[in-house]
């Protein structure tokens, strides 16, 4: 499945819309926090959850210096990292 962004609505240059992604779907705009090196820095995984937050962006420069794409492999990928 390939990345889809859907207009729900919009205003001006201001818009609304829904994006499908192969993990998922989330609306915009959003609240995205940034997981530098696979964490959020001081939030649990549970913390992050309960901020009600549909997407987490991760830092792909500095995963792939530390802990580099094999070890992110090898832990199951980026999502059970995280977890």
């Amino acid at each position: 499945m390939s990345t889809r962004f859907e207009l729900l609505a919009a205003d001006g240059r201001a818009r609304r819309g829904r994006v499908h992604t192969a993990h998922g779907t989330f609306e915009t705009p959003a609240f995205m926090p940034v997981g530098t090196a696979g964490t959020v820095k001081a939030m649990t995984a549970d913390a992050v959850r309960s901020t009600g937050a549909e997407i987490v962006l991760a830092n792909t420069y500095h995963l792939m210096l530390r802990p580099g794409a094999e070890r992110v492999a090898q832990l199951g990928g980026l999502h059970r990292l995280m977890d």
